[in-house]
């Protein structure tokens, strides 16, 4: 048996979203006539009470758009330093929009409205203009640490004072709302763009949206073109995506119990020095002194166990769609085997 835990990536098309796949209606999108495109971008923006959405092919393609929307060079963003935007997009920060970064050390990757009021540049022909705060959520290298609502619109306030865009990549917002039941239209109210994505927890095998208003949506789609991201009959995709916002949500409560599951048993044992919290999908593990990440992967893997180095004594797991409960048992008794 093989059980993938390195990502929530990794699925395959179930048998009924591949019909769905199969039954699109498409045309070409960059004419704006494919209509199963226009449909899931409409029901993605009706969801989060969004005037308008794109479809792109990866979540790294929406949030560097969102950027280059809401910045201008010399400007400067505001995010926490294990963030996405930062860490695992190349660079596109500063490739793309020609602007700096401020990085904050959140908790797990939170950050709270004073301490983003903290670094927000003064008016000063020395400074970049402070411009975008982007959040993530959930939070990857929190370990699936998530922000509520409550924890939010103090940023949202700050933001609108302070005359900041707020961005918010949320690449896994809906393990976060499963968790929290909060309301996809406050989201949409408390954000000027938002990053969803089709191809993690979802199970879409590619694809992410970006919502926002009007202008910015039809700003976005110059941007898409520009680093070539206009596809064609891209209904097939998006057809995918329409099926798991429809089917795959709810269901995103399976995996987040696997992963306590998982997680209670590497807790207690000896070679595991700490768990980080396990909020949703993801497991953290970090390993004693005496054990390397590199040799304790391969070593799950030679026992047909799937996990990525996540940092020097730091062991990631990611629980999906594609994991069944008795992938859990056999991982939890590899995991007990181990010394």
């Amino acid at each position: 048996m093989i059980v993938d835990l390195r990502s929530d990536t990794v699925t395959k098309p179930t048998p009924q979203m591949l019909e769905a796949m199969f039954s699109a209606r498409v045309g070409d999108d960059v004419y704006g006539e494919d209509e199963s495109v226009n449909e899931l971008e409409q029901k993605a923006a009706d969801m989060f009470g969004m005037d308008d959405a794109i479809f792109c092919p990866s979540g790294t393609m929406t949030n560097q758009i969102a950027i280059k929307c809401h910045t201008s060079p010399m400007d400067e963003l505001i995010c926490d330093e294990s963030s996405h935007v930062y860490r695992y997009e190349t660079g596109g920060i500063a490739f793309n929009s020609g602007v700096s970064v401020k990085l904050l050390n959140g908790d797990r990757g939170r950050l709270n409205a004073d301490m983003i009021e903290n670094v927000i540049n003064p008016e000063d022909v020395c400074m970049p203009h402070s411009s975008l705060i982007v959040l993530e959520n959930t939070c990857n290298r929190g370990g699936g640490s998530f922000y509520t609502l409550d924890d939010i619109e103090p940023i949202y306030h700050l933001a609108r004072l302070k005359s900041c865009r707020l961005h918010l990549d949320g690449a896994r917002l809906f393990n976060a709302l499963v968790e929290t039941g909060d309301s996809m239209e406050q989201y949409g109210h408390f954000f000027d763009t938002i990053s969803i994505c089709l191809s993690k927890g979802l199970g879409a095998p590619v694809g992410s949206l970006l919502l926002g208003d009007i202008k910015t949506i039809r700003q976005a789609r110059r941007i898409r073109k520009v680093l070539g991201g206009g596809m064609r009959q891209a209904g097939f995709l998006a057809s995918a995506g329409t099926y798991a916002l429809d089917h795959h949500i709810e269901r995103l409560k399976t995996d987040h119990e696997h992963a306590r599951l998982l997680g209670e048993t590497l807790e207690a044992l000896p070679y595991v020095k700490r768990l980080l919290p396990v909020n949703t999908n993801i497991v953290i593990i970090e390993l004693q002194d005496d054990v390397h990440a590199d040799v304790y992967v391969e070593r799950m893997r030679d026992h047909g166990i799937l996990c990525s180095r996540f940092g020097d004594q730091l062991v990631r797991f990611v629980t999906h769609l594609d994991v069944t409960p008795d992938m859990i048992d056999h991982t939890i008794s590899v995991c007990k085997k181990l010394h």
